[in-house]
């Protein structure tokens, strides 16, 4: 079968949507468009599959993917891995064909997987257009070489557990951060990473009560409306 043709719109950018919800791809194209991009939407993770993998340089470069986290047959982590696998992105890829995650389940542990893997952002749907916008300014700056490793067991090394590299740091985030403190930032990570309070609490040895007023005073500290906001700016090292 011969791939689909894939135009690029006079805006010069075009977004690849893969999701299986037909109502949201058709309500999502129709904006999209109306802002100027090129859209090109799937609800096959096959097809979009086989698409995306006939992309040459140039192409990568001008585009963007809008990526459902759960959909059936391949999942949207299964569809980033194979990208990743094709050299469509990832860190070796070059290009790198952006990936913003989008997902109505607001899973945490999803949104660290994405991110782990090269995400540009998740975003819960429904998402305000702002958030869109923003993560598709996002996906089109150009990345800056990441950072050297840091020495195990630093501060510095502790809180870049919580952050991509792939992103220019944010002075405000920082500033938020350094506000935490040590049991605070100790538990923000163990958040980030989608543990439940009590799992916490064990793993400091401390009590959930404990835990969960720390965590209070994170979500405050940090400015964060939700748990996924959170994990959101701790992964992508910015003030969302």
């Amino acid at each position: 079968m011969n791939s689909p043709a894939l135009p690029v719109g006079p805006a010069g950018r075009t977004l690849y949507m893969l999701d299986d919800n037909a109502q949201f791809c058709a309500t999502a194209k129709w904006w999209l468009s109306g802002a100027g991009y090129e859209v090109i939407d799937f609800q096959d993770a096959e097809l979009a599959l086989q698409a995306l993998k006939g992309l040459d340089a140039g192409a990568i470069a001008r585009a963007c993917l809008l990526l459902d986290v759960r959909m059936p047959v391949l999942s949207g982590l299964q569809v980033h891995d194979e990208l990743i696998k094709h050299g469509i992105t990832g860190e070796r890829a070059r290009p790198s064909l952006p990936i913003i995650y989008m997902t109505g389940h607001g899973d945490v542990p999803l949104a660290v997987q994405a991110m782990e893997k090269g995400a540009v952002t998740f975003l819960e749907k429904p998402f305000q257009d702002s958030a869109l916008e923003s993560a598709l300014a996002r996906a089109f700056e150009p990345r800056p070489v990441p950072a050297p490793a840091l020495a195990p067991g630093s501060a510095a090394a502790v809180i870049s557990t919580l952050m991509t590299t792939d992103q220019a740091p944010c002075a405000e985030y920082h500033r938020r951060v350094g506000s935490l403190s040590p049991r605070e930032l100790q538990v923000m990570q163990g958040v980030v990473e989608g543990k439940i309070s009590k799992t916490i609490a064990r793993e400091l040895d401390i009590s959930t009560k404990t835990v969960e007023l720390h965590r209070s005073r994170v979500m405050a500290k940090m400015h964060a409306d939700s748990v996924v906001h959170l994990t959101r700016m701790a992964l992508a090292q910015r003030v969302l």
